[in-house]
Parts: structure tokens; sequence; C-alpha cells
């Protein structure tokens, strides 16, 4: 607890005073950002606001120009997207970055296959799809993705729920951190969104803590625990969605209302 008493939560993941500048727009504008342990922190914001370009940053896509990044609170500096991997923070894309060709778990282990153990692996470096397959069925088994039966279909025979649900079985099984989610039900049905948000939820229960950025107002306010609004670069507030509604969300985002203190 702090000097008033109130209960301090363990931070995972930050960003200190962000500036990014591509030519002569500014992406980044001395940005904040705090992502607490065990939630999920929604992030919204306007088009050109710059929560990708900050969210980019986080995971190693983009390298800032200044500011601080880090994680258990410890400073550290990502040149690629490999480098925040190795770091425990994995990242569900929109488009799911996958091969569509390849199955459900290679597409899981993509560079990042196991070997088989001893010479034949080392040396001959052959494949151990076997191992591959036994820990991509378990990963989709415990977030109850039940209705792929096998885990050698190719990713295409997926409908657009079962191709997201592997994308964050993938995450979930490397993501010892965290994890990001960028527009994950963005193309899908009502029936899909919904399971990829109970797929959340289920992740969340994992004590996995969840960056979610959408458009989706709804979806937003339903899973997340507090929500992060960007506007012109910078964090604009933090509300709770249990105090503040969606209308209010949208103006703040669109600068009708003036934010909280």
């Amino acid at each position: 607890m702090d000097s008033q008493g109130r209960v301090m939560t363990q931070s995972v993941l930050q960003a200190k005073g962000l500036y990014k500048r591509f030519g002569k727009v500014v992406a980044l504008d001395d940005c904040d950002f705090e992502l607490h342990a065990g939630e999920v922190l929604g992030v919204i914001g306007d088009n050109g606001a710059g929560k990708t370009t900050m969210i980019k940053a986080l995971s190693g896509a983009v390298i800032p120009d200044q500011g601080e990044i880090l994680l258990d609170g410890k400073s550290v500096k990502f040149s690629t997207p490999i480098d925040a991997r190795q770091a425990g923070i994995e990242t569900v894309y929109q488009t799911l970055a996958m091969s569509p060709a390849m199955t459900i778990a290679d597409n899981m282990f993509m560079g990042r296959e196991l070997r088989k153990p001893g010479l034949i692996g080392h040396i001959f470096r052959k494949l151990d799809h076997s191992g591959m397959e036994k820990i991509a069925r378990e990963k989709l088994t415990e977030l109850g993705l039940l209705t792929i039966q096998n885990i050698r279909q190719s990713v295409e025979t997926l409908s657009g729920g079962q191709r997201q649900g592997v994308a964050v079985a993938r995450a979930v099984a490397f993501g010892s951190k965290v994890i990001i989610m960028d527009e994950p039900t963005a193309a899908l049905g009502v029936k899909e969104s919904s399971r990829v948000l109970s797929l959340i939820e289920d992740v969340k229960l994992k004590g996995i803590p969840i960056i979610l950025i959408s458009h989706n107002m709804p979806h937003v306010f339903e899973v997340s625990d507090r929500i992060h609004i960007h506007r012109r670069g910078r964090r604009l507030c933090i509300i709770n969605p249990k105090d503040w509604g969606m209308s209010d969300a949208v103006a703040l985002m669109t600068g009708a209302m003036s934010p909280p203190n």
C-alpha cells in the first residue's frame, strides 16, 4: 500500500516518455503506458492517434527515438519483434501471421521449431513433429478448442474463429509475460467473436496480462479491467469501464469531452 492506504498494483509492462517521428509526422509524443499484472487493458483511440505505433514499440516492431520501456521494472530495449518474443511478449496480429497451407502444429511452432534430441536433431536438424503436435494439442485443449479434431489439418481448412483460436493458443504457449491482441474480432461473426472474448477471459485466468487493441467498443467494455484512451500520440487518460460509458469514451477520443484528472 502507499502512504494513503491504497493498494498498489504491480506493473508488468511500462513505457515512459516514448517519442517517435516519421519524417514530419510525430506518431508518439511523450507517450506513457502501463499494464498491470493479471489484467486485460483495452487500448482505444481514433485513427491516426498513434496507438498502433505505441504497440509496435512495445512489441519490438518499431524502435522509439526517445523514451524508456520497462518489463517487470527493468529497462529493456527491443530491436526486433524476436527480442520482444524472447522476453515473453507475444503479439496476435489482426492478419494472424499464419501460413494457410501449413498444419496447425507447424503454424504454432513456426520460427521456433523443436528438433529431435541427440545427434539426429543437432547434426541432421531433424524436426520433432510428434513433440510439437503433442504440445499444440495440449494448448488447444487448455483453451477449450475441442472443435479442432485433427492437429495435422491445414490452417486454410479452419473457420475464422478457429484460426483466431490457434493464433491465441500460439501466443499463450510462448507468451510468458504479456500477450498483445490487435483487433482480434475485426473479421469475425457474432458467434466467433464471442468465442474469442471467452478465450481472452481464459487467458486472463492463467494470470497472463493482455493488451487488447480494438475499435469494437462493446467488446472492449465487456472484457477490459481498465481502458487506455490514446489521442494525438500520447495517453489521454485511463478510465474504468464500470464507471464510464461507451459514449463517454468516444467523446474523450474525439476531444468532445475533457479527460478526468
